[in-house]
């Protein structure tokens, strides 16, 4: 280890900053967030600097560097650009024993800065020892996308409790009380923006904890999480940080596997995906196991292709959930229109082609689609249907029998956001013999509107592929 990882206390202390640069005003955001009282050294000064200087902020010495520049500072920064200078710093901050960084040179300092991640009290520090600052700003990028935005939240309340849980629980009880609390629904509650109901469940577990009172039952929760239409990169933060929390998951038959496998890898998987005529479990038993696990003490993890309240039944598992009394979140995905229009080229709105959009699902009940057709085939409105692939024939011929041209333009998309996704483009009155030909299978999505003939215009994705 080159380089000792160490947190300096920088607040109300003096630290002086050598360069007027928009390098040198980086490092001095940098100070400033810390707490530091910044000196600048520089005959000039970038817009940046002179503003902080006429509201006061920092202080300006507008000369060229000497040693006195670094009378009372406990740390210095150069950001000249210029290696000589640089250099004549950094020997006079060793000499007067002041840790020196010296911008884009690790050889001529005696600390160097990380790449940071900023959650405030929480700080993760990233470095390569100087190596690759680049991989380490790289490094920070993954490292955000784990740490929840509110995990600072968290810190703070964990403080907040610290001293009660000294004096109210023995020792050998603090560590696996707050790996309860920091594992559990208050860290949920915290995430999902509900701090004040996260404090009063803090204060609950405490009482509990300290009165030794037995949990009448194992309390588990359920997550009802969108995985999105297919992309792995295409789910949220929070999404993840559920997933990889989860003891089991219920995944849908829309959940690809290059999905699954962000789940813990411990954890239990159970498939209770519905096909037309192929249900691996009724929705009624979903409901049951889901809160059957869950009284078990354990977190369940609802995995369902999309965004769970379209066309998901999301609303109906948390009916019976709520009936139930068993926790619950819900994390919204990147539905399935979504994903076709960026994915495909195809905008679900434009001030040219298309002033609305309406979803709908196409399932076939007694051989027919029960729609409002009149309110669904309308001039400058997007159509886009979800599961309609067996009954797309019957679909075109109701479209068009309800007032839309033959020639209206129209898409199918098969497995969409993914490298198999295919498109099929065609009139209406066309469409369903085109899509045979080429033969789709589901998953797919239909769209029907003026915005199909934007497709060759903006499909980025395929031409990606193809590159």
């Amino acid at each position: 280890m080159d380089y000792l990882p160490i947190f300096l206390r920088l607040v109300g202390e003096p630290c002086a900053v050598i360069g007027g640069g928009e390098a040198a005003a980086r490092k001095v955001a940098l100070l400033r967030a810390a707490g530091a009282r910044v000196t600048v050294t520089a005959p000039e000064l970038c817009p940046e600097l002179r503003a902080l200087v006429r509201s006061g902020a920092i202080a300006h010495r507008p000369e060229r560097f000497s040693a006195a520049a670094l009378e009372g500072a406990v740390l210095a920064i150069s950001a000249t650009g210029d290696r000589t200078l640089d250099a004549e710093v950094a020997r006079a901050a060793r000499a007067a024993r002041i840790p020196v960084n010296v911008v884009d040179d690790p050889e001529l300092c005696s600390f160097i800065l990380p790449a940071i991640v900023d959650r405030s009290p929480v700080v993760v520090a990233a470095s390569t020892g100087g190596a690759s600052p680049v991989l380490a700003r790289l490094l920070r990028a993954r490292i955000e996308a784990t740490i929840p935005a509110a995990f600072g939240e968290l810190a703070k309340l964990a403080a907040r409790f610290r001293a009660r849980v000294r004096e109210r629980l023995a020792p050998s009880e603090r560590r696996p009380f707050w790996e309860r609390v920091l594992e559990g629904p208050v860290a949920g509650l915290v995430f999902s923006g509900r701090v004040r109901q996260a404090e009063a469940a803090l204060q609950a577990e405490l009482d509990a904890a300290a009165a030794k009172t037995p949990d009448p039952a194992p309390r588990g929760e359920v997550y009802l999480v969108g995985a999105g239409p297919g992309n792995p990169e295409l789910l949220t933060l929070a999404a993840l940080r559920l997933m990889q929390q989860a003891d089991v998951v219920l995944y849908d038959n829309l959940v690809p596997e290059a999905i699954l496998e962000r789940t813990r890898r411990d954890a239990r998987r159970i498939y209770v995906g519905k096909k037309m005529a192929d249900h691996a479990m009724r929705q009624e038993q979903i409901n049951a196991l889901m809160i059957q696990l869950a009284r078990e003490g354990l977190r369940v993890l609802r995995l369902k292709g999309g965004d769970p309240y379209i066309f998901g039944r999301g609303g109906e598992e948390i009916e019976s959930l709520a009936a139930a009394g068993v926790r619950f979140e819900v994390v919204p995905g990147v539905t399935a229109a979504s994903g076709v229009a960026a994915y495909a080229g195809i905008p679900l709105t434009h001030r040219d082609y298309a002033h609305s959009c309406v979803f709908v699902t196409g399932h076939l009940k007694d051989g027919a689609m029960d729609l409002d057709w009149h309110g669904i085939a309308r001039p400058k409105q997007t159509i886009v249907i979800y599961m309609g692939l067996v009954g797309l024939e019957a679909l075109c011929r109701q479209l068009v029998a309800h007032g839309l041209p033959e020639d209206m333009p129209a898409a199918v998309v098969q497995q969409a956001t993914t490298p198999e996704q295919r498109v099929v483009t065609a009139p209406l009155g066309e469409l369903a013999a085109r899509v045979a030909e080429a033969g789709l299978r589901p998953p797919t999505l239909i769209i029907v509107g003026e915005v199909v003939r934007l497709r060759e215009k903006l499909a980025w994705y395929e031409s990606t592929q193809r590159a």
